[in-house]
């Protein structure tokens, strides 16, 4: 069965960082319900066998007017990247969606730690903006590694929240390797691991990023259900 799929139109583009875009998309026919974490699949016009289906997080909740926040990298000679990167305002995607399990967890009881690598950071910035439409948000640790400190993408969003929710907190590191940053990573968790009450992980990145993660989580005595996942290669 073929997935239902409309067209939306796009409202602005933005370069969040050197290397790292925006898009703000309306879909025409109808509007698309999801929850904080979850994914749409555009199609894209491009490659041998077209349409190119690539997925993409969004980066904000539901918006009264249906608007949707598509972020994305410009990966070297990448084919999709390469297509989105020419977009204007007043083009059309053709998308389909939402999908994905990475989304907050029930109840929240215990505090919540995200842990990113890039644009990883995605669907983390759209589920706390969530959290932190509401006044009774659990404790909330971010941290996000980016390749560089000019590539830490919604760095002085996140910087300014910590400054005005005392339950919210910021971590931004830079690692140029995917080695270096789950090295980097582990090294800075420790202390808010060992020998503490259990949080909430919710990891995101390439799977190169994400896996070791998961393992010290259970190295750590956390069950493998415990530990939230969303990789994007």
């Amino acid at each position: 069965m073929a997935e239902p799929t409309q067209t939306a139109k796009v409202l602005s583009v933005t370069d969040l960082t050197p290397n790292v875009r925006q898009l703000i998309v309306l879909p025409k026919t109808r509007k698309l319900s999801f929850q904080p974490g979850q994914w749409v699949s555009l199609k894209l016009p491009v490659g041998t066998k077209p349409p190119l289906n690539r997925a993409y997080s969004l980066a904000t909740p539901e918006s009264p007017s249906g608007e949707l926040t598509l972020v994305f990298d410009r990966v070297p000679q990448g084919i999709g990247s390469g297509y989105l990167y020419e977009l204007r305002p007043g083009d059309d995607l053709s998308l389909s969606g939402p999908y994905g399990n990475f989304v907050l967890p029930k109840p929240l009881d215990r505090e919540i730690l995200f842990i990113t690598r890039y644009t990883g950071l995605v669907p983390v910035r759209c589920m706390v903006k969530a959290l932190y439409a509401h006044r009774d948000a659990p404790p909330v640790l971010v941290m996000a590694v980016g390749p560089a400190e000019d590539e830490l993408v919604y760095h002085y969003e996140f910087l300014s929240l910590a400054m005005t929710r005392a339950s919210f907190r910021y971590l931004p590191l830079v690692a140029s390797s995917e080695e270096a940053a789950v090295g980097l990573t582990v090294s800075m968790l420790r202390p808010f691991i060992d020998s503490k009450p259990k949080v909430t992980p919710l990891v995101c990145g390439t799977k190169g990023f994400v896996r070791p993660l998961r393992d010290y989580f259970i190295e750590a005595g956390y069950d493998r259900k415990e530990v939230k996942t969303e990789t994007y290669d």
